[in-house]
């Protein structure tokens, strides 16, 4: 008897994640270029960071201002979240382009898992720690890595969807 209760539980279970996969599908097919450009989070730049690690890049600033010129946890988050509508914009100009590097594709989904990788690891250590040198080498790989991914994805958008880019360099 409590078998076949498991059963019954685990047939439920992957039919309930089926359809929450299926709609989300269903969700994500119906996304439009404007919809994903609005997703985009505006208070943090790609243009603005290299401009303020241009100005720590080889000085002697203390892991604070190096903390404060990625705009600390939220400048991290916010790119953590970009990050994700950013591959759903290189996986929407590829569903709806026929000319779509695959290797550039290839190279935003490595660039987008390393950002990520690399946020929730600062975060973690500043959790549970002050700002130290660690946790700046984290958030400033996360940060070089963002500015590569916005690099690439204007590129990827000339060359499959040249009248996409003014909108997502006015984003970023």
């Amino acid at each position: 008897m409590i078998f076949l209760l498991l059963q019954l539980a685990a047939i439920a279970a992957v039919a309930v994640c089926l359809y929450r996969w299926r709609a989300s599908v269903r969700r994500r097919n119906a996304q439009t270029w404007d919809s994903l450009l609005a997703r985009l989070r505006p208070d943090w730049s790609a243009r603005e960071w290299s401009d303020r690690c241009s100005s720590h890049e080889g000085s002697n600033a203390t892991p604070e201002e190096k903390w404060k010129s990625v705009q600390g946890a939220c400048g991290l988050w916010a790119m953590f979240e970009n990050a994700r509508v950013m591959l759903e914009m290189a996986d929407y100009a590829a569903r709806n382009s026929d000319t779509v590097d695959c290797q550039l594709l290839a190279s935003l989904r490595s660039d987008a898992m390393q950002i990520r990788v690399c946020v929730m690891t600062a975060l973690g250590k500043y959790a549970f720690t002050q700002v130290n040198e660690s946790i700046c080498a984290n958030a400033f790989r996360a940060a070089s890595a963002y500015a590569e991914m916005t690099a690439r994805m204007t590129e990827l958008l000339q060359v499959s969807a040249a009248g996409m880019v003014p909108d997502f360099v006015a984003a970023t």
